[in-house]
């Protein structure tokens, strides 16, 4: 799609209800529930986190969403496909703001070329008890991503149809905390499966796309 008819589009989301949960149970693990009961007490104590969902035309004026594969590292989130984005900091005033801040530690996109443009639902992550802010924003003009190699191995630029694509949902193998393997929803993006909270969090950007 055009970034331009993009544009006209997205301008009209402002006013959409979230669909929240109903888009984010497409892509939810079968095993969620249960790490959800474990964590009843940690879920009070929860850490808070922001991820954007950044849109923004490439070279040839494509609409495109930027995604990062995290590097391999001792940790619950070791080489999964994310959203740029991170953990609450004490000097930022928002989690919008944390929003911006890691999308330009981790891609390079200056947050003064970032709008914001809707605020989603919030998804907790039981193996990291966090609960992550989700925001989509666009950037007009085509970025010189640069990413930040300690944390992230390597950018995935989505082509938006490709994204909205039915087809693009895929079942994929994992390994549980519990070492069972079991099928899983996710997203087929870039040759990459992206599952977990971050495919219930496209889920609910997709649907808001599909609705316009």
């Amino acid at each position: 799609m055009k970034f331009e008819n993009f544009l006209e589009l997205i301008s009209k989301i402002k006013n959409i209800q979230l669909p929240a949960e109903s888009s984010h149970f497409k892509m939810v693990p079968p095993f969620r529930q249960e790490l959800l009961k474990k964590q009843q007490k940690a879920i009070k104590l929860a850490k808070y986190a922001a991820v954007l969902a950044l849109f923004y035309p490439d070279n040839n004026q494509q609409t495109k969403l930027i995604l990062i594969l995290r590097k391999t590292y001792k940790g619950v989130h070791s080489a999964q496909v994310a959203f740029p984005g991170g953990k609450l900091d004490n000097q930022d005033k928002s989690l919008k703001e944390t929003a911006l801040r890691e999308a330009f530690e981790e891609v390079g996109v200056p947050t003064d070329t970032v709008e914001i443009i809707k605020t989603l639902s919030q998804v907790y992550i039981p193996p990291s008890n966090f609960y992550v802010q989700p925001f989509i924003g666009i950037t007009k003009k085509t970025p010189k991503f640069i990413k930040q190699d300690d944390e992230v191995e390597k950018l995935i630029e989505v082509d938006l149809d490709e994204f909205l694509d039915d087809k693009s949902v895929i079942t994929k193998l994992v390994k549980t905390s519990y070492s069972v393997e079991v099928e899983v929803p996710a997203f087929n993006l870039n040759r990459y499966a992206v599952w977990g909270a971050t495919a219930m969090m496209l889920s609910e950007v997709k649907d808001l796309l599909k609705q316009l």
